[in-house]
């Protein structure tokens, strides 16, 4: 493994040194960095001539610039730009705006698509597979930008809108009725009396669920309530354990089930706890309620202590969300009402100047980032849906799949250890690239929301033709790729035993 590694870091030294004499020569040779300062008529312009000059180095030959750049790297220094700013810290704010605005989408994507694309292979030529299918070559097919600004439009603009008076009329709770009987009725493996009976009992569910939330005004003052969070965790509880150990085993299942009582239970203690906490005291519940569900998982477990202790954490997990997620929604009336009603952000990543507890502020970075985070989700998770139903399909029609079912094994266990496992494979190269991907922003979601992230940062260099920070991005931006890729190897020997990385 060592060697494998060094081997491979020797090899991704060279070739990011030559990618960077590429990308610093091109940079430098795209414009001329005086441009605007030869337009300008002032007094003092040959002095800003000269002090660009000297700064950028152009009085000497562009390979001896690069030269000089790659010796500041190799001390740590990266610069600076045409206008004397340090890139180092142009570099942070860049990635850390970056990293805000994609990784959650990137990781949503890929929960949300992978799971969605395996169901779709179980559920072969279905309904349900069609719908995906169709739903997919859609999203995937939509211009991102024209994606953006519907989105802003009508998620932000006209939610804001809605909000003055937040009842939802009877034509929308008709039509989202019967497309949620519909994907029931897609969900539901049976006779066709067995899919209409889904399709009238979702329809029926969601248009009583809508016309409650619309008699109530649930949206001005939205929140969840210790009940409906119970409900929620104990049905986690339950699926956690059906896909992770089976129902018919009761040790894994009790935990489960102990995690979410608990769990609920405790969302009347920690309300004074909650009121303006900060992000150290919450990650210092989350550890104590992974050391507790792990207690419990160990002490109620039987003979699968293993299984029990996955099920109850995952359960204490979701738990802890849900509790999270409804002192967030408690806080958006005062929140909505120091927005002037209009809470739903359309561009930029923060509010400025804005002052608020702890809740406030985390719900004023949520409604900058959930526009652009919905734009990129829908785009991602169709790849991910139709690459993992594609790799699924190969590895369920294996012969060690159907030896596995001719065994008698269950088929929550064909699919999980043994299908799913090595359906990952294909699936972990492009979660590598994605990741490495991310890194590098998204110059189009950047630029339609006003996020000033690695995206933009390259964009204002290469218009400038200042290599500084485009080399900077490029350096960043190789070196993730290179670990990410390296890691995948590493994914690769530890999903098949098979791949020896020597």
């Amino acid at each position: 493994m060592i060697a494998f590694i060094t081997r491979r870091l020797m090899i991704s030294v060279f070739v990011l040194l030559a990618a960077t004499i590429i990308m610093y020569v091109m940079t430098a040779l795209s414009g001329d960095p005086l441009a605007d300062l030869r337009q300008q008529t002032g007094p003092n312009r040959e002095d800003q001539m000269r002090v660009r000059s000297e700064r950028m180095n152009l009085d000497v030959p562009i390979p001896v610039r690069y030269f000089q750049w790659l010796g500041a790297l190799i001390t740590g220094d990266l610069g600076v730009n045409r206008d004397g700013q340090d890139v180092g810290v142009i570099l942070g704010n860049a990635l850390a705006a970056t990293l805000q605005l994609v990784v959650a989408a990137t990781v949503l994507a890929m929960l949300i698509g992978i799971t969605v694309g395996i169901l779709s292979a179980l559920r072969q030529y279905s309904g349900f597979d069609y719908s995906v299918t169709f739903a997919a070559f859609v999203a995937f097919s939509l211009p991102l930008f024209w994606l953006a600004v519907m989105l802003k439009q009508y998620v932000a603009i006209g939610f804001n809108t809605w909000l003055r008076d937040p009842v939802i009329d009877t034509t929308v709770i008709v039509v989202v009725a019967i497309a949620a009987g519909l994907l029931w009725g897609a969900l539901t493996a049976g006779s066709t009396q067995t899919r209409l009976i889904s399709f009238t009992l979702g329809a029926l569910v969601t248009a009583t669920f809508l016309s409650f939330l619309s008699s109530t005004r649930w949206f001005a003052d939205p929140g969840l309530g210790t009940a409906v969070i119970g409900l929620i965790a104990v049905a986690s509880a339950v699926g956690i354990c059906a896909l992770f150990a089976g129902l018919q085993y009761r040790g894994p299942l009790y935990a489960a089930l102990a995690a979410a009582g608990l769990g609920t239970a405790l969302h009347t203690v920690l309300g004074g706890v909650l009121t303006d906490p900060t992000w150290p005291q919450l990650l210092g519940l989350l550890a104590l309620t992974v050391g507790v569900c792990v207690a419990l998982g160990y002490g109620l477990g039987g003979l699968l202590r293993r299984q029990a202790i996955t099920t109850a954490v995952l359960t204490g997990v979701v738990t802890a969300g849900l509790i999270f997620l409804d002192a967030l929604l408690s806080a958006f009336q005062a929140y909505s009402q120091r927005m002037r009603g209009r809470p739903i952000a359309t561009i930029g990543s923060n509010t400025p100047n804005f002052r608020g507890d702890f809740w406030q502020l985390t719900l004023d970075s949520a409604t900058h980032i959930m526009l652009p985070t919905m734009a990129l989700i829908l785009i991602s998770m169709a790849t991910y849906s139709r690459y993992s139903r594609a790799s699924m399909l190969e590895v369920m029609n294996q012969d060690y799949v159907r030896t596995a079912r001719a065994k008698g094994l269950p088929e929550r266990t064909v699919i999980v250890k043994h299908a799913f496992r090595n359906g990952m494979i294909p699936i972990t190269t492009l979660m590598a690239f994605d990741f490495a991907g991310v890194i590098g922003g998204a110059v189009v979601t950047e630029s339609v929301f006003g996020w000033k992230g690695m995206g933009q940062m390259f964009r204002d260099g290469l218009e400038m033709v200042d290599p500084a920070p485009v080399m900077a991005f490029f350096v960043v931006t190789g070196g993730a790729i290179v670990v990410f890729n390296m890691i995948a190897d590493i994914i690769y020997a530890y999903l098949d035993p098979r791949i020896r990385l020597s």
